[in-house]
């Protein structure tokens, strides 16, 4: 156990959980908002941490040995975690470090393993230092240099957070990077027709004829809950594994773990599958939150024109719209997305690195490249495919 070195909340104890389920799905649910709220998060629920870990994606076999924060008071009542893992190396976490890690290597200083507090494989803005009274933040953060100093390990890094607590790990010492995705954004709109209406004419009428093109010869379903069975599952692993192999070769998915997520989340999912004459095609997965829907993953056995767009960002607006939810995210770069309604946004990581040359060396950099991605979504913003106002 650790004690805090900055401003520690009193009478606590931390340990790190070799395992997430050590601790009881109760207790550690509790400490976030539940499914029924808007505040709900589905990639720091229980669930859906444990199936990475029992499905065996996210362990210290693949690189990401779980080494997650567990904070009681002295009567053993939960007051904090964090989703905390080892890492071997940079794959499956979408914030790259690749050049901070050749530039320590050169540099004759080990960069792995370190320490990342994130969901694994999921480039999703969300809670990272999970408490229900902020007083224990401070003692999360501290809790984390502890074990990385204890460790010898490199440095900690806290991807996706939101940007408050970026702003207050900055003054605990942390490094503020930032980047930029695209995502939907809800401006109360009752169907998608509606938010058609909102784009300029030249760009309505593209996207309409994409998705007619798309839907000529497929037909499109929803599912959630317990209209989501075993076989579809078996057909989306198969479009899962296309898209995997060939984008990076190595899927950090297996099939166990999309079984996992049905039985603990299946009301949390949304599975959007193209038919071409009865049989499976394509599909997409999409996770439901308390007021942002997240795409996932998607694949196909054949390709269509279009049909990307038409499961990955059309089907999920108007799932987004019909669900009465603020938000998509769908996942990670692709300027793509500009011309179909989505939008820039800027999204927030923490980094503290152990050795002081390279701490002012990445910090010096990350100065830099704030000013570059501001600058990046300001130009995007003026790209967007709504209709301008009279005087913009």
């Amino acid at each position: 156990m650790w004690k805090s070195k900055i401003n520690p909340a009193p009478n606590y104890t931390a340990r790190t959980l070799s395992r997430i389920s050590e601790v009881k799905k109760s207790e550690w649910n509790g400490l976030q908002a539940d499914r029924s709220s808007k505040a709900y998060h589905p990639f720091t629920d229980w669930e859906f941490l444990n199936a990475l870990e029992v499905s065996e994606c996210a362990t210290e076999n693949t690189g990401w040995a779980p080494c997650h924060i567990w904070m009681t008071d002295e009567n053993e009542r939960a007051l904090g975690a964090a989703p905390l893992y080892a890492k071997t190396h940079s794959m499956g976490e979408y914030i790259f470090d690749h050049a901070w890690a050749d530039a320590s290597e050169r540099a004759g200083l080990a960069y792995y393993p370190k320490l990342l507090c994130a969901i694994p494989f999921t480039p999703a803005t969300g809670p990272r230092l999970i408490y229900q009274d902020q007083q224990y933040e401070q003692t999360l953060a501290s809790v984390m240099l502890g074990v990385c100093d204890k460790f010898e390990m490199s440095g900690v890094h806290i991807n996706f957070l939101e940007r408050p607590v970026q702003d207050r790990l900055s003054e605990y010492g942390f490094l503020a990077r930032t980047d930029r995705q695209f995502h939907f954004i809800n401006k109360g709109y009752k169907n998608f027709d509606e938010f058609l209406a909102a784009l300029s004419s030249r760009k309505r009428k593209k996207i309409r004829a994409e998705r007619r093109r798309a839907t000529e010869s497929v037909e499109i379903k929803r599912l959630r809950g317990e209209d989501i069975k075993s076989e579809h599952w078996d057909v989306f692993f198969r479009f899962y594994m296309d898209t995997a192999q060939r984008k990076w070769g190595r899927p950090y998915l297996n099939r166990d773990f999309f079984t996992a997520v049905h039985d603990g989340m299946r009301d949390q999912t949304l599975l959007v599958v193209a038919y071409q004459d009865g049989t499976p095609i394509a599909g997409a997965l999409n996770f439901i939150g308390g007021n942002t829907l997240y795409g996932r993953h998607w694949g196909t056995l054949q390709h269509i024109q279009f049909l990307h767009f038409e499961l990955c960002y059309y089907q999920a607006i108007e799932a987004g719209i019909e669900l009465g939810l603020d938000r998509v995210e769908a996942g990670a770069q692709g300027e793509h997305k500009l011309a179909r309604g989505y939008e820039p946004v800027t999204t927030y990581s923490s980094h503290y690195l152990a050795h002081p040359g390279l701490q002012n060396a990445i910090g010096e950099y990350l100065q830099r490249e704030r000013r570059a991605i501001e600058h990046n979504v300001d130009v995007l913003s003026q790209y967007t495919p709504f209709k301008k106002e009279p005087n913009s």
